[in-house]
Protein backbone atom coordinates (compact mmCIF):
# COMPACT_ATOMS: atom_id res chain seq x y z
CA UNK A 1 0.00 0.00 0.00
CA UNK A 2 1.87 3.16 -0.91
CA UNK A 3 2.15 5.78 1.84
CA UNK A 4 1.08 9.30 1.47
CA UNK A 5 2.42 12.48 3.43
CA UNK A 6 -0.68 14.69 3.40
CA UNK A 7 0.61 18.19 4.04
CA UNK A 8 -2.44 20.83 4.84
CA UNK A 9 -3.48 23.64 7.35
CA UNK A 10 -7.06 23.80 6.41
CA UNK A 11 -8.72 21.20 8.90
CA UNK A 12 -11.57 20.58 6.17
CA UNK A 13 -9.71 20.34 3.29
CA UNK A 14 -7.31 18.33 4.94
CA UNK A 15 -9.89 15.30 6.25
CA UNK A 16 -11.42 15.46 3.01
CA UNK A 17 -8.45 14.76 0.96
CA UNK A 18 -7.45 11.56 3.71
CA UNK A 19 -10.32 10.09 3.25
CA UNK A 20 -10.23 10.52 -0.91
CA UNK A 21 -6.82 8.84 -0.33
CA UNK A 22 -8.02 6.03 2.02
CA UNK A 23 -10.70 5.41 0.02
CA UNK A 24 -8.21 4.69 -3.05
CA UNK A 25 -6.41 2.17 -0.66
CA UNK A 26 -3.32 4.46 0.06
CA UNK A 27 -1.74 5.06 3.76
CA UNK A 28 -1.86 8.38 4.40
CA UNK A 29 0.02 10.69 7.11
CA UNK A 30 -1.05 14.24 8.17
CA UNK A 31 0.95 17.40 9.30
CA UNK A 32 -0.49 20.87 9.72
CA UNK A 33 2.73 22.53 9.10
CA UNK A 34 5.96 22.14 6.90
CA UNK A 35 7.77 21.78 10.05
CA UNK A 36 5.59 19.06 11.45
CA UNK A 37 6.15 17.07 7.88
CA UNK A 38 9.94 17.42 7.65
CA UNK A 39 10.04 16.22 11.54
CA UNK A 40 7.86 13.18 10.10
CA UNK A 41 10.22 12.77 6.73
CA UNK A 42 13.31 12.64 9.42
CA UNK A 43 11.72 9.02 10.96
CA UNK A 44 10.05 10.81 14.43
CA UNK A 45 6.41 8.60 13.34
CA UNK A 46 8.87 5.71 12.21
CA UNK A 47 6.61 5.84 8.78
CA UNK A 48 8.09 5.77 5.57
CA UNK A 49 5.95 7.71 2.98
CA UNK A 50 6.37 7.18 -1.00
CA UNK A 51 4.85 10.31 -1.76
CA UNK A 52 4.11 13.94 -0.29
CA UNK A 53 0.86 16.75 -1.51
CA UNK A 54 2.26 19.71 -0.52
CA UNK A 55 -0.19 22.82 0.39
CA UNK A 56 2.35 25.88 -0.67
CA UNK A 57 0.30 28.37 1.63
CA UNK A 58 1.46 27.09 5.08
CA UNK A 59 1.35 28.80 8.43
CA UNK A 60 5.16 29.84 9.71
CA UNK A 61 7.40 27.99 7.43
CA UNK A 62 6.00 27.82 3.69
CA UNK A 63 5.66 25.28 1.52
CA UNK A 64 8.37 26.46 -1.06
CA UNK A 65 10.40 26.05 2.04
CA UNK A 66 9.17 23.15 2.94
CA UNK A 67 9.75 21.64 -0.22
CA UNK A 68 13.43 22.87 -0.99
CA UNK A 69 14.24 21.36 2.49
CA UNK A 70 12.64 17.92 0.97
CA UNK A 71 14.99 18.13 -1.47
CA UNK A 72 17.93 19.09 0.25
CA UNK A 73 17.32 15.60 1.79
CA UNK A 74 16.06 13.22 -0.98
CA UNK A 75 16.25 13.31 -4.73
CA UNK A 76 13.73 10.89 -5.02
CA UNK A 77 10.58 11.23 -2.99
CA UNK A 78 7.55 12.41 -5.37
CA UNK A 79 6.41 16.11 -4.65
CA UNK A 80 3.08 17.19 -5.57
CA UNK A 81 2.05 21.02 -4.53
CA UNK A 82 -1.35 22.05 -3.52
CA UNK A 83 -2.24 26.13 -4.66
CA UNK A 84 -5.11 27.94 -3.76
CA UNK A 85 -4.93 29.46 -7.25
CA UNK A 86 -3.69 29.15 -10.59
CA UNK A 87 -1.13 31.85 -9.89
CA UNK A 88 1.87 32.07 -12.68
CA UNK A 89 4.29 33.39 -9.87
CA UNK A 90 3.46 30.49 -7.07
CA UNK A 91 3.04 27.71 -9.79
CA UNK A 92 7.26 28.44 -11.19
CA UNK A 93 8.33 29.22 -7.79
CA UNK A 94 6.65 25.62 -6.71
CA UNK A 95 8.74 23.87 -9.23
CA UNK A 96 11.59 25.76 -8.78
CA UNK A 97 11.65 24.43 -5.76
CA UNK A 98 11.82 20.94 -6.75
CA UNK A 99 8.22 20.17 -7.21
CA UNK A 100 7.21 17.47 -9.71
CA UNK A 101 3.52 18.37 -10.66
CA UNK A 102 0.99 20.29 -9.32
CA UNK A 103 -2.69 20.82 -8.75
CA UNK A 104 -5.16 23.68 -7.85
CA UNK A 105 -7.20 24.10 -5.48
CA UNK A 106 -10.58 23.25 -5.06
CA UNK A 107 -8.78 19.51 -6.62
CA UNK A 108 -11.52 16.77 -7.33
CA UNK A 109 -10.71 13.12 -5.99
CA UNK A 110 -10.09 12.06 -9.52
CA UNK A 111 -7.74 14.09 -10.36
CA UNK A 112 -5.56 14.32 -7.67
CA UNK A 113 -5.60 10.34 -7.11
CA UNK A 114 -4.69 10.36 -11.06
CA UNK A 115 -1.66 12.82 -10.61
CA UNK A 116 -1.08 10.61 -7.53
CA UNK A 117 -0.38 7.59 -9.30
CA UNK A 118 0.96 9.03 -11.76
CA UNK A 119 4.45 10.41 -10.03
CA UNK A 120 4.12 6.91 -8.14
CA UNK A 121 4.90 5.09 -11.56
CA UNK A 122 7.39 7.97 -12.11
CA UNK A 123 9.27 7.59 -9.04
CA UNK A 124 9.30 2.91 -9.86
CA UNK A 125 12.41 2.01 -11.19
CA UNK A 126 11.59 0.75 -14.30
CA UNK A 127 12.34 2.31 -16.90
CA UNK A 128 14.88 1.05 -19.42
CA UNK A 129 14.35 2.40 -22.40
CA UNK A 130 16.53 3.79 -25.86
CA UNK A 131 19.99 2.05 -26.24
CA UNK A 132 21.02 -2.01 -25.72
CA UNK A 133 23.37 -1.02 -23.74
CA UNK A 134 22.68 -0.21 -20.60
CA UNK A 135 25.57 2.33 -19.55
CA UNK A 136 26.25 5.19 -22.08
CA UNK A 137 28.75 7.66 -21.92
CA UNK A 138 27.88 10.64 -23.53
CA UNK A 139 31.07 12.88 -23.42
CA UNK A 140 31.58 12.59 -20.05
CA UNK A 141 28.33 12.73 -18.84
CA UNK A 142 27.39 8.48 -18.05
CA UNK A 143 24.13 7.39 -17.60
CA UNK A 144 23.36 3.80 -16.41
CA UNK A 145 19.70 2.49 -17.35
CA UNK A 146 20.03 -1.00 -15.38
CA UNK A 147 21.19 1.04 -12.61
CA UNK A 148 19.41 4.33 -12.63
CA UNK A 149 22.49 6.45 -11.84
CA UNK A 150 23.61 9.20 -13.40
CA UNK A 151 27.56 10.52 -13.05
CA UNK A 152 29.07 13.74 -14.84
CA UNK A 153 33.12 13.43 -14.88
CA UNK A 154 33.23 10.33 -12.80
CA UNK A 155 30.93 12.30 -9.80
CA UNK A 156 27.69 11.33 -8.89
CA UNK A 157 24.70 13.26 -9.85
CA UNK A 158 21.69 12.22 -7.88
CA UNK A 159 18.35 13.29 -9.94
CA UNK A 160 14.66 12.96 -8.81
CA UNK A 161 12.71 10.50 -10.81
CA UNK A 162 11.45 13.12 -12.60
CA UNK A 163 14.34 14.79 -14.00
CA UNK A 164 15.58 11.48 -14.53
CA UNK A 165 13.10 10.54 -16.84
CA UNK A 166 13.78 13.47 -18.67
CA UNK A 167 16.86 12.81 -19.24
CA UNK A 168 16.53 9.28 -20.15
CA UNK A 169 13.70 10.03 -22.52
CA UNK A 170 15.97 12.68 -24.47
CA UNK A 171 19.36 10.90 -24.41
CA UNK A 172 17.49 7.54 -25.77
CA UNK A 173 17.35 9.49 -28.65
CA UNK A 174 20.21 11.87 -29.36
CA UNK A 175 19.42 14.71 -32.08
CA UNK A 176 15.78 14.21 -32.20
CA UNK A 177 13.54 17.10 -30.94
CA UNK A 178 10.90 16.32 -28.71
CA UNK A 179 8.03 19.12 -28.21
CA UNK A 180 6.64 19.53 -24.52
CA UNK A 181 3.58 17.79 -25.36
CA UNK A 182 5.07 14.35 -26.23
CA UNK A 183 7.67 14.73 -22.86
CA UNK A 184 4.25 15.46 -20.97
CA UNK A 185 2.72 12.45 -22.10
CA UNK A 186 5.85 10.23 -21.86
CA UNK A 187 7.26 11.40 -18.23
CA UNK A 188 4.66 12.75 -16.85
CA UNK A 189 1.99 10.76 -18.68
CA UNK A 190 0.04 14.04 -18.83
CA UNK A 191 -2.75 12.96 -21.58
CA UNK A 192 -5.23 15.72 -19.47
CA UNK A 193 -4.06 19.06 -19.12
CA UNK A 194 -1.14 19.02 -19.69
CA UNK A 195 1.20 22.47 -18.41
CA UNK A 196 4.61 22.76 -20.43
CA UNK A 197 5.65 24.88 -17.17
CA UNK A 198 6.21 21.57 -15.88
CA UNK A 199 8.64 20.63 -18.58
CA UNK A 200 10.57 23.70 -18.68
CA UNK A 201 11.31 23.98 -14.56
CA UNK A 202 12.15 19.89 -15.14
CA UNK A 203 14.64 20.71 -17.79
CA UNK A 204 15.73 24.11 -15.65
CA UNK A 205 16.76 21.68 -12.87
CA UNK A 206 18.43 19.02 -14.87
CA UNK A 207 20.91 21.54 -16.61
CA UNK A 208 21.25 22.99 -13.58
CA UNK A 209 22.91 19.14 -12.23
CA UNK A 210 24.16 17.83 -14.81
CA UNK A 211 25.30 21.15 -17.43
CA UNK A 212 28.80 22.61 -16.79
CA UNK A 213 27.40 26.05 -17.59
CA UNK A 214 23.47 25.61 -17.55
CA UNK A 215 22.89 29.26 -19.36
CA UNK A 216 24.72 27.43 -22.30
CA UNK A 217 23.99 23.68 -22.17
CA UNK A 218 25.78 21.10 -24.41
CA UNK A 219 23.74 18.52 -23.47
CA UNK A 220 19.84 19.03 -22.66
CA UNK A 221 19.76 21.65 -25.93
CA UNK A 222 16.45 24.16 -26.60
CA UNK A 223 15.18 23.86 -30.21
CA UNK A 224 13.41 27.24 -30.32
CA UNK A 225 9.73 27.24 -30.84
CA UNK A 226 9.87 23.24 -30.84
CA UNK A 227 11.03 21.94 -27.74
CA UNK A 228 14.10 19.98 -26.67
CA UNK A 229 17.04 17.50 -27.79
CA UNK A 230 20.18 15.85 -26.28
CA UNK A 231 22.77 17.33 -27.70
CA UNK A 232 24.62 17.58 -31.03
CA UNK A 233 27.78 17.14 -27.96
Amino acid sequence: MPHVLLIEDDTSVRDGMELVLRRHGYGVETAATGEEALALLAGERGVRVELAVLDLMLPGMDGFEVCRRIRARTATLPVIMLTARGDDQDIVAGLEAGADDYVVKPVTAPVLEARIRASLRRAEPSLRQGPDADVTDLAGLVIDRAGLTVTRNGTPVPLPPTELRVLLELSASPGRVFTREQLLASVWDHTFLGDSRLVDAAVGRLRAKIEEVPGRPRYVQTVRGFGYRFGPL
